[in-house]
């Protein structure tokens, strides 16, 4: 599994967090068993192999720490969003810029850039390109406002 691949679960994981009790810890790990896999691979290509442990760590990580920094990220999101309220933005595009900014200021291993733009790609994929353009420019505020100095 490539990290692409693994960032895109975290991004389902974390978009999932909107709907369920269980803690991330135990909703990571109901879902990253070869038995969700494979329910889940007849309906996307993303689930045809459960990840390795080097992916599994990062997707657990992800997840933990969007869900630990979900009220800060959140204010991120909607101090950017001008002229949107924060409830009108839709649920997955919310989760794709949590993991995005958690990614640029959380995880020393990965790279601001690649965090944006894999979020961008990702935005492809489930939303309209008004929406994408949307992420790209709140993403965009965020990197140039608050990681400036970095």
């Amino acid at each position: 599994m490539t990290r692409n691949t693994a960032r895109e679960i975290a991004m389902h994981l974390a978009y999932e967090l909107s709907f369920t009790d269980l803690s991330p810890e135990e909703m990571v790990n109901e879902r990253l068993t070869k038995e969700t896999f494979e329910t889940l691979a007849a309906e996307d290509e993303l689930y045809t192999a459960p990840p390795e442990k080097d992916q599994a760590e990062y997707i657990r990580g992800i997840v933990a720490g969007v869900a630990e920094h979900a009220p800060e990220l959140d204010g991120y999101i909607a101090k950017y969003a001008r002229g949107w309220r924060f409830e009108r933005i839709p649920l997955v595009a919310g989760a794709i810029m949590r993991v995005a900014m958690y990614e640029a200021m959380y995880r020393d291993d990965i790279d601001v850039g690649v965090a944006v733009n894999e979020a961008v790609e990702i935005a492809k994929k489930y939303e309209t390109p008004e929406t994408v353009k949307f992420i790209n420019g709140i993403l965009g505020s965020f990197v140039r406002e608050e990681l400036k100095s970095e």
